[in-house]
């Protein structure tokens, strides 16, 4: 597993992002499939798609306040 995948999930969560963000930015930058549709939210679609992107950068949108 490279460095960029820990060093994004670390920076996420030390930035306090959405968890459903960072789990779906997990499952897409691992290639994984995403889990099933009902499950699904915003947070997560968006983080699956910059994960599979390999974007490491564009999650402060999906920072809690």
């Amino acid at each position: 597993m490279s460095n960029a995948y820990y060093e994004a999930i670390d920076k996420m969560e030390k930035k306090g992002v959405d968890p459903e963000y960072i789990n779906g930015w997990a499952t897409g930058f691992l290639h994984n499939p995403k889990r099933e549709e009902q499950r699904h939210n915003d947070a997560y679609d968006a983080g699956y798609t910059a994960g599979w992107e390999k974007q490491t950068a564009g999650f402060e949108t999906w920072v809690k306040k």
